[in-house]
């Protein structure tokens, strides 16, 4: 009953201090909502049929968190200039492992345990691994596409530890255009109870073909993260301070890994690692000719 309740009482604060919104005019914020006792992927169903998508059976090595990385080109990003195997991981998602690393800043562990005991574990969803001995067998990874006239238009990616079974997380992955200025953005959808965390990050190139994936300060609708209050009575949403960036590339000995850092405000939160390993005879790259889908709206 106390969780529930600290769950409502998230709610209420996002209605008292952010903004009502029309989803209709707004479907940058569209997406699934979670259960209120359970996330995990019950939500994926019901996601599928607001899409008008057919669920794609998980466990295909082709299966991607994109269609196509092409779908972010814009003026001054290409995906023909990401690394090969930056671009194999996010549209073949499924042909790697993954083996992490974790280290929380020492005023940040407290409050993530306090969310992880009193949230994340219970609802099967954004249960940060507080040690990275919980890390030591590193993470299952499977990528759901959902899929409509021959199109993907959005993928759930679980990813458990293996060592328990848990969930880390769950979320649904595709691309969305920026409100005001029309560009591309990478968006991840948290369901959570009635409601969901919308994060918008911004993809740019570095000089070695790396992938930087951003959500920093800004206004509304730039990147960033927003929490979503979903109610058969209204939508409301708040723009939170929470600033990630993501940067996925291949080191000096053919490796690929990404640096995941996560800020409160300007205060540093946690840093996770990752290394990403291609299964062999993997999927290989992905066909450039396929369906895309340039502006994915959920």
């Amino acid at each position: 009953m106390l969780t529930r309740g600290m769950d409502g009482a998230t709610r209420l604060w996002v209605r008292a201090t952010g903004r009502r919104v029309d989803l209709a005019a707004t479907p940058w914020l569209q997406g699934p909502v979670g259960d209120v006792d359970r996330v995990g992927d019950a939500w994926l169903a019901g996601e599928a049929d607001r899409l008008g998508a057919a669920v794609r059976p998980a466990g295909d090595a082709g299966a991607g968190l994109l269609g196509s990385m092409a779908d972010l080109d814009r003026a001054d990003f290409a995906a023909d200039a990401l690394a090969a195997p930056v671009r194999r991981f996010y549209e073949c998602t499924s042909g790697w492992r993954l083996d992490a690393w974790v280290g929380w800043a020492p005023w940040a562990w407290p409050f993530g345990w306090a969310v992880a005991a009193l949230f994340a574990r219970r609802l099967d969803q954004l249960a940060l691994p507080m040690r990275s001995l919980d890390l030591a067998r590193g993470m299952s990874s499977a990528v759901t596409p959902l899929v409509r006239d021959g199109a993907q238009v959005g993928a759930l990616w679980l990813r458990r530890l293996r060592a328990t079974g848990r969930v880390v997380f769950s979320g649904l992955y595709g691309v969305v255009r920026l409100p005001g200025a029309g560009e591309p953005a990478v968006r991840v959808t948290f369901p959570l109870p009635r409601g969901r965390l919308v994060v918008l990050l911004r993809p740019t190139v570095t000089a070695g073909g790396g992938l930087v994936l951003t959500s920093g300060a800004g206004g509304w609708g730039d990147p960033g993260a927003y929490l979503v209050v979903d109610r058969p009575g209204g939508c409301w949403a708040r723009r939170i301070p929470v600033h990630e960036r993501f940067h996925v590339f291949v080191d000096d000995e053919g490796v690929l890994r990404t640096d995941h850092d996560l800020r409160l405000g300007a205060l540093p939160v946690l840093r996770l690692h990752y290394r990403l390993t291609e299964s062999p005879g993997g999927s290989g790259p992905a066909d450039p000719g396929g369906p895309r889908v340039p502006d994915v709206v959920g």
